[in-house]
């Protein structure tokens, strides 16, 4: 695939960027403009110019300059005062002392494992959240018999696959099989695998076969094949993160996720594709497809998972959110995604976009598959700091009656509301649950993101510093390379009171959620998507419907452009509830699934 046209290490423009992103002060903002204000003066050079190779040196004009970027306006005097008075002329000033500051700090190495020393939690103090006890009943129904086609036996939910293993009619190495066969077939047209591990996954496959025959079972996923997102990190096995500077990296240890699933007796079928670093779905291989409609891409940033779950090749996919990498691909690709409370599942071994932010979490083709995922992914990590140690419940046959579910009307006023999201709302009000009418109120959403910015840009530091951010395929405005530029110049001042402002929104957010036991309405165009991942809120998103729509745009492929056919492809809808209440989710989700009837339906692969 051609590559989009990027400025090479020698360019004019792209040194002079290079220089003005090295001075640019972290914490400040103030000397961010100094690499390209005039010198008015051509004195001795100070420690800043020996450190940047500039031969300008910051002035009165510089820091006016630098208060346009952060709101501010400070007298000549004040602004004297600020370069040091006196001594602004020499290396003792306040600028030369805090860059040489900044250089001594990058001259250390901080690895993208080390986290922040101050750690986001989504639990506020004075509330107490309620105890749950590790406990997992399913929905009581009666499972069929295994069909005799592989297709259909690739396509059943993991609750029957598990049932049709325990009552001996298929054995784990034989589902792993189809679905090698299945990815073989289909999975370099969808572009939703990076690395296959078809060995490994046999030999785990015989091994969970050779326990179960003796009794052995670990667990609930014994023996089901899963795919895995590629910023998880595998033992001896790629772990790419999407990303040309990264694509040949190979962690050592296997990351919390996949060594719980290890030791559940789940086998991996190899790692699923993500956009370059956690965003959209362009890769450092291709871009990868929406199953319903192969000329689109499947959404991001966890595509592949997306893909290859709706697209049979796997009994479940792990998928992973910062803003929107589990909702989005779910929607695009008609999952049950499942984003738990921030916390719950330990990220040790994952690639960290923004601590305060990275949630893990399963992507099903059936909402109550979800639970039987996140009953094996939960649990405390010491090595996580933002890991929290609380139990996760779920009664599958827990009645709708005993819930509460609320809406706001609003929602479903706007232009980008379908007949498939009022369909859904009138479908919600017969699954025996209140529903009531309730309001989100009016908070400062927009004003807290500061974070994800900051954050990012922070682990991948290296990238922007280092030139190697021109590798990444995506270079347009709201791309990575262009971001990380961005929060070079987001004072640390306007952070810090963001992240208090974020509190406060948090606050707010609990009371609202508290009305009810579960909050309904479309996956997007509410504000509930940014709120309930700054605040910490889980998710459920899942299919309520199908559209005709025309494709929508594919990576460096302009042909699709012109494209006015209609394809028919899936639409979800969201379910929230206030930290920690994931079952009810899954019930609700569960209840909403069968009234709907259209989990079934799946993709017709050419």
């Amino acid at each position: 695939m051609e590559r989009e046209p990027t400025m090479g290490n020698d360019d004019p423009a792209l040194l002079n960027r290079r220089k003005l992103l090295a001075a640019a002060l972290a914490g400040s903002g103030a000397a961010a403009l100094s690499a390209c204000t005039g010198n008015d003066n051509s004195e001795s050079v100070s420690a800043y110019d020996i450190w940047t190779g500039y031969d300008e040196r910051i002035t009165e004009r510089t820091l006016a300059e630098a208060e346009k970027l952060f709101g501010l306006n400070f007298t000549e005097t004040e602004r004297r005062q600020i370069l040091g008075g006196a001594i602004e002329q020499s290396d003792e000033g306040f600028f030369a002392q805090q860059i040489k500051t900044l250089a001594d700090r990058r001259s250390h190495d901080i690895p993208i494992t080390l986290q922040p020393a101050t750690s986001f939690d989504p639990r506020l103090p004075g509330v107490r959240y309620p105890d749950q006890m590790n406990s997992l009943d399913l929905f009581p129904e009666e499972i069929a018999a295994i069909p005799s086609d592989a297709e259909n036996v690739a396509f059943a939910s993991v609750k029957q696959q598990a049932h049709w293993m325990s009552t001996g009619q298929i054995s784990s190495r034989e589902l792993t099989d189809i679905y090698l066969a299945r990815i073989e077939r289909h999975g370099p047209s969808l572009e939703c695998f990076v690395t296959v591990t078809a060995d490994l996954a046999r030999e785990q496959a015989a091994q969970a076969d050779r326990e179960r025959a003796t009794g052995q079972v670990r667990g609930p996923l014994h023996g089901i094949p899963y795919g895995v997102k590629d910023l998880l990190d595998t033992a001896n096995i790629s772990t790419t993160w999407g990303a040309e500077p990264f694509k040949d990296r190979i962690a050592e240890t296997d990351g919390m996720v996949v060594r719980r699933l290890r030791e559940s007796g789940a086998v991996m079928l190899g790692k699923t594709t993500l956009g370059a670093l956690a965003w959209g779905d362009v890769w450092f291989g291709g871009e990868t497809r929406n199953p319903w409609n192969p000329k689109e891409g499947a959404s991001g940033s966890s595509a592949g998972s997306g893909s290859a779950t709706a697209a049979g090749l796997c009994s479940f996919g792990i998928g992973t959110e910062t803003l929107g990498s589990i909702v989005s691909p779910s929607d695009r690709n008609g999952l049950a995604g499942l984003r738990p409370t921030f916390g719950r599942v330990s990220r040790t071994g994952a690639m960290a976009l923004c601590w305060s932010l990275d949630k893990i979490g399963p992507m099903c083709r059936y909402a109550e598959d979800t639970a039987i995922v996140l009953s094996v992914l939960n649990g405390y990590d010491e090595f996580d700091a933002g890991s929290i140690d609380q139990g996760f419940s779920y009664n599958g046959s827990q009645l709708a009656s005993e819930l509460t579910i609320g809406y706001d009307p609003r929602w479903f006023e706007s232009d980008n509301v379908t007949a498939i999201d009022l369909a859904a709302l009138d479908k919600i009000k017969n699954i025996g649950a209140t529903v009531r009418e309730i309001s989100l109120p009016e908070l400062p959403v927009n004003e807290i993101m500061g974070a994800l910015g900051v954050e990012s840009a922070a682990a991948f530091e290296e990238l922007t510093l280092s030139n190697r951010d021109d590798l990444l395929r995506r270079q347009i405005d709201n791309a990575w390379p262009n971001s990380f530029r961005q929060a070079r110049y987001f004072s640390a001042v306007d952070f810090v009171q963001g992240d208090r402002l974020r509190r406060k929104v948090m606050q707010d957010a609990h009371v609202f959620f508290s009305q009810v036991d579960v909050v309904f309405g479309p996956s997007f165009d509410t504000p509930m998507l940014s709120l309930t991942n700054f605040t910490g809120q889980p998710c459920l998103t899942l299919r309520a419907g199908f559209e005709e729509r025309k494709t929508r745009p594919l990576f460096n492929h302009p042909e699709n452009d012109t494209d006015e056919t209609l394809h028919r492809v899936p639409r979800s809808v969201t379910l929230w509830s206030n930290l920690f209440e994931e079952g009810k989710l899954v019930m609700v989700g569960r209840a909403l699934e069968a009234t709907l009837g259209i989990a079934n339906e799946r993709p017709e692969l050419i």
